[in-house]
């Protein structure tokens, strides 16, 4: 049975991203281009209503492609469960109250069972200072955190 990974919006926002000048959003479009040819199909792949809410906005030529992406997906419940653990994330953790969207994207993929979260949010998701926070928060409810991390520390050998 393969790895479950829960694919985050900044991902789509990635792989559909117009060229850039700059080298380091470069960098990430192509790392992520390269994730999702060479690596995806190794995984199980989820996404959740939130996903959906967030890829349908901005330019509309490049949402409907982004929701083209995701047409097959599963998705995740956005229950109570997980709306609770979104909640207590926001609450007990250094998480501020604008990031309600990544704490909900967080504790769907944590009450889901997910093995990772994939995105390239380093500032309230794939933030080391924040992980030991949220990993303590989900084991006090009885959950264990997927490894939240970005394409690039999910490529394998």
């Amino acid at each position: 049975m393969s790895e479950a990974v829960y694919i985050e919006t900044s991902i789509l926002g990635y792989l559909t991203a117009r060229s850039t000048k700059s080298l380091i959003l470069a960098a990430n479009m192509e790392i992520t281009r390269d994730w999702w040819e060479l690596r995806r199909k190794d995984f199980t792949l989820y996404i959740s209503e939130a996903v959906l809410e967030e890829v349908a906005q901005g330019n509309p030529e490049i949402a409907a492609q982004r929701l083209e992406i995701l047409h097959d997906f599963p998705s995740l419940a956005l229950n109570q469960a997980v709306q609770g653990l979104a909640s207590r994330f926001l609450a007990r953790s250094n998480l501020p109250a604008k990031a309600e969207v990544d704490a909900i994207h967080i504790a769907a993929a944590t009450v889901h069972g997910m093995d990772y979260l994939l995105t390239w949010n380093c500032k309230h998701i794939a933030n080391a200072q924040i992980q030991g926070k949220l990993a303590e928060i989900s084991l006090d409810f009885g959950y264990v955190l997927p490894v939240l991390c970005t394409p690039n520390e999910l490529m394998g050998d």
